[in-house]
């Protein structure tokens, strides 16, 4: 094990790519197994397809995912899953800030950093560009 003086740019983009398919490994599962409970639990429905339905509202706030997930409902697993996989890019940008800390890069740290903070405040505001 190298000490964290001692890690080199190698490593850090090793730790990034593991990050990166971790993530879309683990919430490609996510998606996967809340795809198969809403089969499960709606396959004998009939569609209209004349009456449009959206989203339910539960899996529009963070408390109404984590609820449907502790009730194994399906559409907010699923959703759980997709959140999983928007968030994927951006620990690996936090990892990326971490690693130019460690390398003492300070111009792409504060590059990471900013693009960090832009997304983080698009998401929160909800406006995009």
């Amino acid at each position: 094990m190298k000490d964290i003086e001692h890690i080199d740019n190698k490593d850090i983009q090793q730790i990034i790519g593991w990050i990166l398919r971790l993530g879309v490994i683990i919430s490609m599962l996510v998606v996967l197994i809340g795809g198969c409970l809403y089969i499960y639990r709606h396959s004998t429905e009939t569609v209209h397809y004349s009456r449009f339905v959206g989203v339910p509202e539960f899996v529009h706030t963070p408390g109404g995912i984590w609820h449907g997930i502790l009730t194994f409902r399906g559409r907010a697993i699923i959703q759980a899953g997709i959140i999983l996989l928007i968030a994927t890019p951006i620990v690996r940008i936090m990892f990326s800030a971490i690693g130019f800390v460690l390398e003492k890069d300070w111009l792409y740290t504060g590059i990471s950093l900013l693009v960090l903070a832009i997304i983080i405040i698009s998401a929160i505001t909800g406006n995009a560009g």
